[in-house]
């Protein structure tokens, strides 16, 4: 069996599902090739009773196709070929009875739940009868529904308001791996790389699994970018419209969210993106923002002023592929080594540092243990001044019950950071002006999380907390 590489956690709460003495019902969701039908397939294997996966954009005819062949496969008789999803579950329900009645484990698999809705179907009202009807009045049942299409899941499944409100007994989130996570993915597969190229690979792929999987550890970083990218086989020009597709089935006003916000280096507030959109700043905006956090693709953050505001956040483009796509793929269309022609232009030095911030938005509670702060309760939030010229804007800012609050500045460079005095009075007058404009009774200290640390001089005084790229490791 292949190695696991972390979700310590995730199967922990799976494999304890063998020993429930109750009917389980888990809803398995997260974003695409994060590795959710690995976990399930390594843990459960051949002693799945059933299992069948949704045709993406394949109509009703056709995931009921699918259906019948996954029935076959598994060794299962149909005296009939459903015709919709209800006959589909009564047909799976007859098939399992026998097993189920001899009280042998039965867990049945339905993997891209939500690809089976196609034609709006009625595959969540089917699975919630069967569910309601049948399954649950039997301890030995265990069954797992998953799917890439996140806010279909939470919608239709986990927050359900029909036949399935309430019913689901295990919820879990599949998210990409932290530094950590990808590094030992790495070293499990013979990469000869140190954190430095590490953390690039990430800045481009994120902590998706499929996608490290496509890495060669026989080239450099810069040679799997020009062959997955640029190269003939491009094998990753292509995923950016996929993505959206299995997400969503109707994806452009989500690709035009995505790609505003990637043109914003601090993020925006639900107005200014209406703003730039030209579309109404309403419910259905404010809808396609959840669903686009739902699945991993934006960080939404709360933002303080004299009180932390409770129904406004700038948002963030968070997934490192879309940033790493939008930011060079369009751009390089005729060019065969972009990448390796292009190393320590200022073009790709900028991706760096925006994506270095990015990685330590992901990676707070690593930043709260190497400040030592993990066991004390935070706020973190992002600032603004209203008042500052030229204006002034902190993306970090950890708020702590100690009555100390840290103000973070992230910098991405080769060498450890030197601050010079241009730099130290623009951290003073931040301070001054956090202070000020948000009337909090805290201690100020600056905090500097840098790649290779803090060089030490005239002004590095004004770091009370260095955090470097190592840390971000733990």
């Amino acid at each position: 069996m292949e190695k696991i590489i972390g979700r310590i956690e995730e199967q922990k709460l799976l494999l304890s599902l063998k020993d429930s003495t109750k009917a389980e019902f888990v809803a398995l969701y997260g974003r695409r090739r994060v590795g959710k039908t690995f976990l399930i397939n390594q843990l459960f294997g051949d002693n799945l009773a059933f299992k069948m996966t949704g045709v993406i954009d394949g109509t009703l005819k056709e995931q009921l196709m699918a259906f019948t062949d996954s029935m076959e496969d598994f060794g299962y008789a149909l005296d009939e070929k459903p015709k919709d999803w209800m006959t589909a579950f009564k047909l799976l329900k007859n098939a399992l009875k026998t097993r189920v009645e001899s009280g042998a484990p039965c867990t049945i698999f339905l993997d891209e739940l939500p690809a089976m809705d196609a034609q709006k179907s009625g595959i969540a009202k089917a699975v919630g009868y069967f569910w309601n009807q049948w399954a649950s009045l039997y301890s030995n049942i265990t069954l797992i529904v998953c799917g890439s299409a996140t806010s279909w899941m939470i919608t239709n499944i986990v927050d359900s308001k029909g036949g399935l409100h309430d019913r689901i007994t295990q919820e879990i989130h599949i998210r990409s791996f932290c530094l950590k996570e990808t590094e030992e993915y790495f070293t499990e597969n013979h990469f000869q790389w140190n954190r430095d190229i590490i953390l690039q690979a990430y800045m481009a792929f994120g902590g998706i699994p499929y996608y490290l999987s496509l890495l060669s550890p026989k080239e450099s970083f810069a040679q799997n970018i020009d062959r997955l990218f640029f190269g003939p086989e491009e094998k990753m020009r292509r995923e950016f419209k996929r993505l959206f597709a299995t997400l969503y089935k109707s994806p452009d006003g989500y690709i035009e969210i995505v790609k505003k916000l990637c043109e914003s280096k601090q993020g925006a507030t639900r107005k200014e993106l209406a703003e730039k959109l030209n579309v109404s700043n309403n419910g259905f905006l404010g809808k396609k923002l959840d669903d686009l956090v739902h699945c991993d693709l934006l960080r939404k953050i709360p933002i303080r002023e004299k009180k932390i505001k409770k129904n406004d956040y700038v948002y963030q483009l968070a997934d490192f592929f879309c940033i790493f796509w939008l930011t060079f793929i369009q751009k390089a269309e005729l060019e065969t080594n972009y990448w390796q022609h292009h190393i320590n232009t200022p073009e790709i030095n900028t991706w760096m540092g925006l994506s270095f911030e990015r990685i330590c938005m992901a990676h707070v509670p690593q930043i709260k243990k190497a400040l030592r702060i993990d066991g004390i309760s935070t706020i973190n939030y992002a600032w603004r001044s209203k008042t500052s010229t030229p204006g002034a804007q902190i993306d970090l800012v950890i708020e702590r019950a100690d009555k100390i609050v840290n103000l973070c500045e992230i910098k991405y460079s080769q060498t450890p950071y030197s601050i010079d005095k241009d730099e130290y009075q623009k951290l003073l007058n931040r301070r001054e002006a956090f202070s000020k404009e948000t009337g909090l009774r805290h201690t100020p200290w600056i905090t500097l999380i840098a790649s290779e640390g803090l060089a030490q001089g005239m002004y590095s005084s004004i770091a009370q907390g260095v955090v470097t790229k190592d840390e971000l490791f733990v």
